[in-house]
């Protein structure tokens, strides 16, 4: 079918041929058919909806979708992926519009494809559109916490975890979705209490920190009181100092890390000598980690031991994210890693150098347009585009 045609056939009244045309288009992911496709996705057939949803997907992505496994959620797959799934294209207004909208199909099946393909793409933008986004969809995506549906509540509070996910040129966030993530914690569904607690800790949602810190208070010594106690240190409110300074002296390695990080994003350098008792107590290479993070924001200390940690599985994650915390205005601290002969780890600091919105990386990344792994080459384009993105002046 050529493209002129599936572009006609998607207004056709016959929805086969609408049907037809969107698996056409979500075959050869024309950037062009991205708004034309929008409209489908609200579409009255379900069928339809699904293949323009896949399609918006295939376009935006870096890699096209997997096949679908019976009974999945094609999109979740795509969101559970992170934000680096991405491409280099800029996803258009009328998309994300579009997807929200989706979100409130009575199809359980739509809804949650929307939902998790919002999530997905909506964490593209930055700058003056990305501020538009938020407050656009905030209560809109907020209101599904209430969902009957315990799989929706589950997308919501991911989906917001995600695109609320606190950045440094983001407005407040507004106190009826950070207060609609509250009370999930109080669902009577593990996960979606779980997610909650991830995404008022990516949120840094202040109003969260005494429901956490009941949580934790009240799970005590299991997995769930370490999810809490994570949420508060990602928050870092000065309230929390004590909790997070009695965990330095406990017997867990885990919530010794979790308040070594916490201590440090507070920025009170009162705390160093606590830390560094707490690092010479406990040697294990998570909370060693964590101190290189903590002393770099307390200390202004060195950052390259986190990028020589992308190369040990291990703690590939967590120094990961450390970086990306850490490396605006320390760009070139990580310059050297670009020249480094294992494209894993040119391709993580990339990626790194893309999400720091800081201009200096530009000149760091640009080279890598012409890696010899396609790869990396391919995360130099995406990491680009994001980069411009964030760092055109408002307007």
């Amino acid at each position: 079918m050529p493209f002129e045609q599936a572009m006609r056939d998607l207004t056709s009244a016959d929805p086969a041929v609408r049907l037809r045309a969107a698996q056409r288009l979500k075959q050869v992911a024309y950037l062009e058919a991205a708004i034309p496709l929008a409209a489908l996705v609200n579409d009255p057939q379900d069928d339809v909806q699904l293949e323009a949803i896949a399609a918006e997907l295939n376009i935006f992505l870096a890699e096209p979708l997997a096949a679908r496994k019976r009974g999945s959620v094609l999109s979740e797959q795509a969101f559970s992926a992170g934000t680096l799934a991405l491409g280099e294209r800029p996803v258009p207004t009328e998309v994300l519009t579009a997807l929200r909208l989706g979100a409130r199909d009575e199809n359980p099946r739509v809804a949650l494809e929307a939902l998790y393909a919002f999530g997905a793409l909506a964490s593209e933008p930055a700058g003056s559109p990305r501020r538009a986004l938020l407050r656009d969809s905030g209560p809109d995506i907020a209101a599904f916490v209430g969902a009957s549906d315990p799989a929706k509540r589950y997308a919501a509070v991911r989906v917001l975890g995600r695109v609320f996910a606190r950045r440094a040129q983001d407005d407040p966030i507004e106190e009826t979705v950070g207060d609609a993530v509250i009370t999930a914690l109080n669902d009577d569904d593990r996960a979606v209490k779980g997610g909650a607690m991830h995404a008022l800790g990516a949120m840094r949602y202040e109003r969260g920190v005494q429901a956490l810190t009941d949580l934790f208070q009240f799970y005590g010594k299991s997995d769930s009181a370490d999810a809490a106690l994570d949420a508060l240190a990602r928050i870092a409110h000065p309230l929390s100092a004590p909790l997070l300074t009695a965990q330095l002296s406990g017997k867990s390695s885990v919530r010794r890390g979790i308040a070594i990080e916490g201590l440090g994003r507070m920025g009170d350098a009162s705390k160093l000598r606590a830390i560094q008792q707490a690092l010479d107590a406990d040697r294990s290479d998570g909370v060693t980690l964590a101190g290189v993070y903590a002393l770099a924001l307390l200390a202004n200390a060195p950052i390259d031991r986190l990028a020589d940690a992308l190369t040990r599985t291990r703690l590939h994650d967590q120094a990961k994210q450390y970086l990306v915390e850490l490396i605006p205005g320390r760009t070139a601290a990580v310059a050297s890693h670009l020249q480094d002969p294992d494209a894993r780890l040119r391709l993580d600091v990339v990626q790194v150098l893309g999400q720091s919105g800081d201009p200096a990386a530009l000149p760091l990344v640009e080279p890598l347009l012409k890696d010899r792994d396609p790869q990396v080459a391919r995360a130099a384009v995406r990491a680009l585009a994001m980069l411009k993105q964030a760092t055109r002046p408002a307007g």
